[in-house]
């Protein structure tokens, strides 16, 4: 955990106050109210560890010098953040004023979060600015929690060195899987992660297999739709990549999304199916033994003819228990705008420290040219792949369903039957949804 509280600087108030015509060109664009209301409230903001957010801190001296408001952020790993989210909700005590969490996380948690639909009308701020998948992940039962201001579609990243032209179908995969495996037998084919790691990690890929099967997880009367002929096969066929075919990195049942991501970046892997963030740490020197030239990106790979992608957000919200939710609703309003949006995933260098980042949520960044040129045309693939994106269902008991399935799932991979455990998987969803009123 790392915490950082804002220091203004004599100098930089000065330039302020001499540049009053700056500052209200910036408040206007910022839709931020005039006058400094809230000047000196401190805000406590409780973040997940990246460098984009890094990014956006290091640039918060400016919202302190338009508004008076002084930040304080605390910043979580997210293998820790799912509990300090449910220990805010627990403690209701205002701690924090604004919460960044996993969209799924959102609705067991919304009863202390804010709803923002009015602010947004009052200020003209749309949803629709957002690609349709991460704006539905900042929702719940049609009201908007938060802004999705870290938000993912997924790629197929691959090493351009070992394979020419990059898979469009899951049977492509395979394919090149075995060819890899007589031509460089010392590099797994594929990194994938079947572990049960209590953050659900194992049906993000798994997802794709179901959607594109024209399956889905549930049925409309709420009963479980993965037990359906066409859900079973295609998780049959999810697992056979590593059961039968063999084209995964022989740890897969044991990695999660990070040990997956090291087998890549040490040269152990040779394809990984992951969110676009990761694409910076896969040539970082400091991180990896490979270079640039030798990581390609493509879409993600077709199931029966059809790619459907699953989306993922970290919304970030105010706390209905918080004392500052109006200086906290100026907060998000400066923190998620559009220009910041587009100059974090561009300029590589904030307040003295190297941030390299890719991550953008906003249309108007994925389709930007200066935004695609810094980052080698990454947003334009990560557009593509969100034409045709959905994201988990957003019920409050959806985590405790989640955990159902990512263990029949990780068992699977371990050699159980697919078909006994998925549908072991939807008799103990149901009861949960009935025990909730969901289902008769």
């Amino acid at each position: 955990m790392r915490k950082r509280t804002f220091l203004a600087t004599a100098a930089m108030a000065a330039t302020l106050a001499m540049s009053p015509v700056l500052a209200d060109g910036h408040l206007e664009k910022y839709n931020l109210l005039p006058g400094k209301p809230f000047e000196g409230t401190t805000l406590n903001i409780l973040s997940v560890v990246t460098p984009q957010f890094d990014g956006l801190m290091l640039r918060d001296e400016e919202f302190t010098e338009l508004t008076g408001i002084e930040t304080e952020w605390t910043f979580i790993p997210f293998g820790s953040l799912q509990e300090k989210i449910n220990a805010e909700g627990i403690a209701a005590n205002g701690t924090f004023d604004v919460v960044n969490y996993l969209d799924s996380w959102g609705p067991p948690n919304a009863h202390w979060i804010k709803r923002i639909d009015a602010l947004m009308e009052r200020d003209g701020i749309s949803m629709e600015r957002y690609p349709a998948a991460f704006a539905r992940s900042a929702q719940f039962e049609g009201e908007t929690l938060g802004f999705p201001l870290r938000a993912h579609p997924q790629l197929m990243f691959y090493r351009k060195d070992l394979i020419p032209e990059p898979p469009t179908t899951w049977a492509d995969v395979v394919r090149i899987g075995k060819e890899l495996k007589e031509t460089n037998p010392d590099v797994a084919p594929l990194a994938l992660y079947y572990n049960n790691d209590g953050n659900r990690q194992n049906l993000f890929i798994w997802i794709n297999f179901l959607w594109a099967a024209g399956a889905d997880i549930f049925n409309e009367d709420g009963s479980a739709a993965w037990a359906s002929e066409a859900g079973l096969q295609a998780t049959k066929d999810y697992v056979e990549l590593h059961t039968v075919h063999g084209v995964t990195n022989p740890n897969s049942v044991a990695f999660n999304e990070q040990d997956a991501r090291q087998s890549f970046m040490q040269g152990n892997s040779a394809m990984m199916p992951v969110w676009w963030w990761a694409y910076s740490g896969f040539y970082n020197p400091d991180s990896s033994t490979l270079t640039k030239d030798q990581v390609g990106f493509a879409g993600m790979p077709s199931y029966k003819g059809t790619t459907k992608t699953y989306a993922i957000s970290m919304p970030f919200s105010i706390s209905s228990y918080s004392e500052n939710q109006d200086a906290a609703w100026e907060f998000l309003k400066w923190l998620s705008n559009p220009e910041m949006d587009k100059a974090n995933a561009i300029e590589r260098e904030v307040g003295g420290k190297s941030i390299v980042n890719n991550v953008v949520t906003h249309i108007s960044s994925l389709q930007d040219a200066d935004v695609n040129a810094a980052n080698d045309g990454i947003q334009n693939a990560a557009w593509a792949s969100l034409e045709q994106s959905d994201i988990m269902p957003q019920i409050a008991e959806w985590p405790e369903i989640g955990d159902i399935l990512s263990a029949a799932i990780a068992e699977a991979a371990a050699g159980g039957n697919v078909r006994e455990l998925m549908l072991a998987a939807a008799e103990q969803s149901d009861r949960v949804l009935r025990r909730a009123g969901r289902i008769e």
